[in-house]
């Protein structure tokens, strides 16, 4: 058996790569950095992986667009706007619901939403007020989501 197992990490090693480990394979994070301009290899890309698995880093790569990770559209980049918005939610949703309102105004603030395209803003966030408070325990992170989708069309 063992034998088997030697012959087959020598076979992995040894094998003829047609190109650097895969990204596809392993992911973006510290082991895709690491072992990226190794053969692409069953070998190398399980130490890539494992890289990535042992120390947590893809997390932070792809909430930060770091480690050749991408960063997600949706992400908010915006401690602010989390913070005042789960503070504020039901407030918020009654100045969504009537189209204005004080929430409003430091929402577009904290989401740098152009003096010019408030109203537009808030009229779309007004049209889709049951899309952002889909139900009576949506969560904060939800409603933020839901509200940067509509401030991409503005």
């Amino acid at each position: 058996m063992k034998k088997l197992l030697a012959a087959a990490a020598a076979f992995a090693v040894i094998s003829v790569p047609s190109m650097a480990v895969d990204k596809s394979n392993t992911g973006c994070g510290l082991g895709y950095m690491i072992f990226k301009d190794q053969p692409s290899t069953v070998l190398f890309e399980i130490l890539a992986v494992t890289t990535n698995g042992t120390s947590g880093n893809q997390t932070f790569g792809i909430s930060s667009g770091t480690l050749e990770c991408k960063q997600p559209a949706k992400v908010v980049k915006n401690d602010r706007l989390f913070k005042f918005v789960s503070e504020n939610m039901d407030q918020l949703a009654s100045d969504i619901a009537s189209g204005n309102g004080e929430t409003l105004d430091t929402v577009s603030e904290l989401m740098n939403i152009p003096a010019e395209k408030r109203d537009l803003f808030y009229s779309k966030l007004q049209q889709n007020f049951e899309n952002i408070y889909s139900s009576e325990n949506v969560q904060s992170a939800d409603v933020i989501d839901r509200i940067a989708e509509i401030a991409q069309d503005v």
